[in-house]
C-alpha cells in the first residue's frame, strides 16, 4: 500500500490538526521545548505554516525529549563533521514506528518481499548496538529491507570486488536491492564496476552530493551514466535527516523530483523575511512530520536550500520539490561526506 496518496488540501487537512496535538504534547512533557513556544508567544496555527519551527541546529545545543531518561531506548546522533552533533531520542514506541513508516515508504518502490541486498558501504559501522551515527542507522534501517546481505567494502573500508561479482552471480538474474550513500555509491560501485550488470537492481541512495558536484555529477549525469554503462534504471534518490528519523522524501518512478509521504509536508521559507516562498522560487527547506513524539522535531527548519516544483501535478501528488544544496555558512554534514575509507 502506497503512502504517496494524498493530494495537498488532503494533506494540510490531516496534518494541521495532528501537528497542533503534537506541539501541544511536546509542550507538555519537554520543559525546554515549552520555554521556546513561550517565548516566541505565537498565535494559534491556522495553517500549516503557522505552525512553530525550531531550527534543526538546536538539537546540538539542547537536549530536547520528550520522554523521561529512563524510557530513552536508543540516541542518535546527526553526521556533522565540525562541531557539536544533533542527539535524537527515541522511546521503544518511536523506534518502532519510525521503522515501520520507512518500511512502509520504501515498500512503493521496491515491492513487499525482501530482495537480496548490495550494501556500498562497510560492516566496520557497527560497533555500538545503542548509539549510532546518522549513517550506520541509515545502513542498519536499510538491512532490514534485504536479505543475503554483502558488502562492498570489506572491514578495512577496502573495495571487495569479488564480493560484488560473487552477489551477481548468485542474485544478478533477479531483483536486488542497491543501498548507498549517493558519493560512496558512485566511487565504491559505479567508477570500479562500470563493467557490472546491474540492469534487474533497484538502487536507493541519498546524500553525499557535495563531493559529486566537485566532479561534475549532478543527478541527471549520475543517473544517466548508471543507465548506459551498467544498465541500472531504477534508481531513487531519497532526502531525510536523523532530526526526522522515519521520514523519507523520495524520489519518484520519473527521477525528476522529490515527493512526500503522506505523513510529511515541506515547506520552502524566504530567508529575510521566513514567509512561504510561492512555487518555483528557491529558499530554506521546512520539514514537518507527524512521527516525532518522542522529542519535539515535528516542525524543523533545515540549513538547506530547495524549492518546490509543482503541486499535484506529478507521478504522485503532493508537492514534487529539489534540495538545492546547503546554506551558505551552514555546517557541512552528510552521511557519506564523513567516509574516511582507504583509497581503492
Amino acid at each position: 500500500m502506497s503512502v504517496f496518496t494524498l493530494a495537498q488540501a488532503e494533506r494540510e487537512a490531516t496534518l494541521l490538526p495532528a501537528l497542533r496535538d503534537l506541539t501541544d504534547h511536546h509542550r507538555a512533557h519537554s520543559e525546554p521545548y515549552a520555554r521556546l513556544l513561550d517565548a516566541l508567544d505565537q498565535p494559534p496555527a491556522d495553517t500549516l505554516a503557522d505552525l512553530p519551527w525550531l531550527p534543526v541546529r538546536l538539537f546540538k545545543q539542547h537536549v530536547l525529549k520528550s520522554v523521561p531518561d529512563d524510557e530513552v531506548f536508543k540516541v542518535l546522533t546527526s553526521s556533522g563533521t565540525t562541531g557539536d552533533v544533533s542527539r535524537i531520542y527515541l522511546d521503544k514506541e518511536a523506534a518502532g514506528t519510525q521503522q515501520r513508516m520507512l518500511a512502509a515508504t520504501l515498500r512503493t518502490v521496491l515491492g513487499p518481499k525482501r530482495l537480496p541486498m548490495l550494501l556500498v558501504d562497510s560492516k566496520a559501522l557497527f560497533t555500538n548496538r545503542r548509539s549510532f551515527s546518522a549513517r550506520g542507522a541509515g545502513v542498519l534501517g536499510m538491512m532490514n529491507f534485504g536479505r543475503d546481505h554483502t558488502f562492498v567494502l570489506d572491514e578495512d573500508d577496502r573495495p571487495d570486488p569479488q564480493a560484488v561479482r560473487d552477489f551477481l552471480g548468485k542474485h544478478g538474474d533477479q531483483p536486488f536491492l542497491i543501498f548507498g550513500f549517493t558519493f560512496m555509491a558512485w566511487q565504491y560501485l559505479y567508477e570500479l564496476g562500470r563493467d557490472l550488470d546491474l540492469s534487474n537492481g533497484i538502487l536507493v541512495h541519498s546524500g553525499g552530493w557535495k563531493k559529486l558536484v566537485d566532479r561534475a555529477v549532478d543527478n541527471a549525469t549520475f543517473r544517466r551514466a548508471f543507465a548506459e554503462d551498467t544498465g541500472l534504471t531504477r534508481i531513487h534518490n531519497f532526502y531525510g535527516m536523523v532530526e526526522q528519523i522515519g521520514v523519507v522524501y523520495l524520489e519518484g518512478p520519473d527521477g525528476d523530483a522529490l515527493y512526500c509521504p503522506d505523513h510529511a509536508d515541506v515547506i520552502i521559507r524566504d530567508p529575510e523575511t521566513w514567509r512561504e516562498q510561492p512555487v518555483g522560487v528557491p529558499g530554506v527547506v521546512e520539514v514537518l512530520s507527524t512521527l516525532p513524539r518522542s522529542y519535539p522535531g515535528h516542525v524543523l527548519l533545515t540549513e538547506d536550500l530547495g524549492v518546490v516544483h509543482g503541486i499535484d501535478d506529478g507521478a504522485w501528488p503532493g508537492k514534487r520539490f529539489s534540495i538545492l544544496g546547503r546554506l551558505p555558512r551552514a555546517e557541512a554534514r552528510g552521511c557519506s561526506d564523513t567516509f574516511q575509507g582507504a583509497a581503492p
